[in-house]
Formats: C-alpha cells, structure tokens, sequence
C-alpha cells in the first residue's frame, strides 16, 4: 500500500514544498519588510559571466519590481510608445505588459498586452523619470494582480494568463505630471488598492470576483507615492500607511481610519512605511527636510501623544528603509546611514564608492523643532492632505528609485546607473562589492527581490536571476 500510493506522496510533498517557499508576493517581499526569511543566501559578487542563471528580454521599460511565487516570476513592462525603440510611436499605440517566466530558466509562460486608457501623460519632464510602469503586481499563489493606473486594476490566473477581471479606480491625472506608483497588497481574500492619484481613494476587490468589498476617498491621500503593510498590534491588524503630513491607521476590513499621527514639516508621501513588531516607522518628504518618525500601532484617533517613539531628521527621500537587527537601514545618494531603532538616533554612516569598502562613521540625527502643520485633516477615513509641492522626484532628474533589501547579513542596493552595491551589516557597515552587467548599462530604478537564494533584478530591458553556481 505504502509502495503504489508513494509517487501521489511525492508529488504531495513537492507541493507542499512550493507552497511553503519563502515567496516574494508584492512590493519589497513579505509584507513590504525587504528582508528576507530564508536562510539561502544569495551571492555578493555576479557579473554576465558570474553567477549568472538566466537573462530574460523584457517587451519594454518599467520601473516595477518582480513578484516570485513557486516556479514564476511575474513583471509588467510598458511597450508600443516611448519604450526605447528607434520609432517612438503615439500615445494610441501604448501597451502594458504582464509577463510570468519560469523561474529556473526564464522562459517566457505567458504574457499579456492590455491598451492603454486615453488620454495618458505624455512621456516628458518628470514623467518620463516614472513611466507607465510603475506598480509592482501582488499574488495570493494563485492569482497575481497588477495596477496600471488609469487603465485600472487586473487580475490574472497564475497558471496559464488568464485574464479574470478588470476594474476601474478612477481617471484623475496626477496634477503636477508625474504619474502614480503605489502598489496593491493583498490580504484575507482582497486585493487592496492605493488608488491615492486616480481616485483620492484606497479599494479594495474580492481576489476571486473582482467585486468591490469597499473604497474609502480622502483629499489626504493626494501626493502619494507609497505602498500600504499590515501590522498586528494589540490583538488586531492595522493596515498603516503614509499621507501627506501623516501616518495612518485603518481597519483593513472596511478602510476607516482608527489611528494617525502627525510628520511634521512633510508635504507629500513617497517612501512607504515599514514596521518592526507593532512599531511603524514612517518617513515624510517635500519640499522641507524629510522626517522620520517612530509611532506604535493599535491606537485610537490622535496618537502622537501617547504611542510616539521617536522624530528624526534621518529619513529616506524616495527610496523605502529595511529594518534589521534593531537597526533601521536607508539609501540616499549613495550614502547608506543606519538609525538606532529604540531612540531614532543616528548610528553609523558608509558612503558607497566605485569599488572598495566604504568607510562609517557614527554620528547623531538632528531633531527637527519646527512647529507642526495647522492643516491637519480630522481622521474619520477623511482627513485632509495638502498637495504635494515636492512630488516623486520633483526636480531630481536621474535619481536613484531603488530601496534597499537585506538578505542574511547583507544590504543589497541597485543605483539607476546599474550598479548592485552589497554591504555588510554589523557593528560597521562595510562595503563588499559593486556588481553590473556591462553588457546593459540602461535604467535601473526597480527593487529587487530575492527568493531561495536567487536574486531577482531588473533593467530596462531585462530581468536577471542571479544565484551561486555550484
């Protein structure tokens, strides 16, 4: 009996096993955290000769990041207008792409081509800084979601690309020209949408039916450029994210407002926010000196009082932080800089060089004493939020989009210039290694993600898995 029935256990236990592996489901990995559980490392060195598994031509450019899920890979891209080509074409002849590939060879399973909703941005200015492809897609293993915008919201079968649904979140174009970038989450059979430039709102969708289980609008919501975590504190889940001048603190099942607290001096939302345990850290920008604030989640109303950790002047400007160790870790022009998680104070700094290690320094952050904003909106699921006057990447043509990531002990970080820095995290951060591919020196503005020990990266053109070759 053992013996008939042991190729059904066999195939029992591989699914188990595919179901069970540390997948990479949405923006920046399990729940936005950018660390990685496994204890499969990725390599610190690679090149188009080294360390190299596959290279897989992308239909065209974007700036979201892969989702990893059993043996697939899932990207969107934009083609058709503006994609690089010789023949820039019109915006009539706009596409976007979503394309799975197998995971241990990079071969094309299925795509997908979806026209655009006209009209569109025109690819100019600091529009063409973000593109038409700026979501990273969300998957629940067997479904995988993407956001385009104004085109709005798709989901698709996993398997084999079959489209499912389609629904609107609004046309509204974002007012100073530069697109939106927020990406969907799932959680408990929704698919939860930061429509934040479309339709000043948060939706969310049943995965299975693509029918609307609830849409909360806010003015605040405008000049937002963030992803939404999930954070369990005090027997419930919070769903946390950054506003113009506030955190917030919804009910993920209906999308009214629980908690907020006040970032002072910021003007619009770009970095999202990242949680250690129950305390969210979140991070303000605009046109003043970014703010980082250290708030603990499962209040109720105006927490700044009473659930307030810490305010910093150390704070990422566009790129989202990873949290390890007690330590908080960002990027900003090339200098990493690590924050003491219990006091907001500044730990070390490394500046990243063209080859060698960086050097770190310790040093305190600065509070910020401004006096706070008068506008604050009153909660209620509608509070106000001042249009953002800085925007994502308001005069920083050529910026660097990436966020960090950690896997084992290393920060892995990609400038837009494709260089993939790795640092070594400790007492001092030391640089180990700057690894590209000569062969394609385009953009690289997207996330990495990391899965099993493979590496996930993509280019303008192409995505890449990198894993240690035996």
């Amino acid at each position: 009996m053992f013996v008939r029935n042991l190729p059904f256990l066999l195939c029992l236990l591989f699914l188990t096993a595919s179901v069970t592996a540390a997948d990479w489901t949405r923006f920046r990995g399990p729940n936005g955290s950018g660390v990685s559980p496994d204890e499969a490392q990725p390599p610190t060195t690679w090149s188009d000769s080294e360390n190299i598994k596959w290279k897989a031509k992308l239909p065209g450019p974007g700036l979201s990041c892969p989702v990893v899920v059993g043996d697939r890979v899932v990207i969107t891209c934009w083609s058709g207008y503006a994609a690089g080509a010789e023949d820039q074409g019109t915006l009539e002849d706009l596409q976007r792409n979503v394309v799975c590939v197998h995971r241990e060879t990079g071969d094309v399973l299925w795509s997908h081509e979806e026209p655009a909703l006209l009209p569109e941005d025109t690819f100019r200015g600091m529009f063409a800084q973000n593109g038409y492809a700026s979501h990273t897609p969300a998957t629940d293993g067997e479904r995988v979601y993407v956001f385009f915008g104004k085109t709005g919201v798709l989901a698709f079968d996993l398997g084999d690309g079959r489209k499912l649904w389609q629904e609107s979140v609004g046309e509204n174009r974002e007012g100073k020209g530069w697109g939106s970038a927020s990406s969907p989450i799932v959680h408990d059979g929704n698919v939860i949408v930061p429509a934040f430039i479309e339709g000043d709102a948060l939706v969310a969708f049943d995965g299975k039916t693509g029918e609307m289980a609830w849409k909360q609008e806010a003015p605040g919501y405008r000049s937002n450029w963030s992803t939404p975590i999930l954070v369990e504190a005090n027997g419930r889940t919070d769903l946390v994210l950054t506003v113009p001048g506030e955190v917030w603190g919804l009910n993920p099942t209906n999308g009214k407002l629980r908690w907020y607290c006040e970032i002072p001096g910021a003007d619009d939302a770009r970095a999202s926010v990242i949680a250690d345990g129950d305390v969210v850290i979140a991070m303000g920008g605009g046109r003043g000196a970014s703010t980082a604030i250290a708030v603990r989640a499962g209040g109720k109303g105006d927490v700044k009082e009473t659930h307030q950790i810490w305010e910093g002047r150390d704070a990422s400007k566009i790129g989202t932080p990873v949290v390890r160790g007690g330590q908080l870790y960002m990027v900003n022009n090339k200098v990493v800089t690590s924050v003491d998680m219990k006091s907001g104070k500044r730990v070390n700094q490394a500046r990243l060089t063209g080859s060698g290690g960086g050097a770190a320094t310790s040093g305190d952050s600065n509070r910020d004493e401004r006096p706070p904003r008068s506008d604050r909106g009153q909660g209620g699921g509608a509070a106000r939020g001042q249009g953002g006057r800085g925007g994502f990447g308001s005069g920083m043509g050529g910026q660097d989009y990436s966020s960090p990531i950690i896997a084992g002990n290393n920060l892995y970080w990609a400038s837009r210039a494709g260089d993939v820095y790795v640092v070594e995290l400790g007492e001092s951060m030391k640089q180990v290694a700057r690894n590209s591919f000569d062969s394609d020196r385009g953009e690289y503005s997207s996330t990495p993600a990391v899965s099993n020990g493979e590496l996930f990266i993509r280019s303008a053109t192409s995505l890449y898995c990198v894993a240690n070759k035996e």
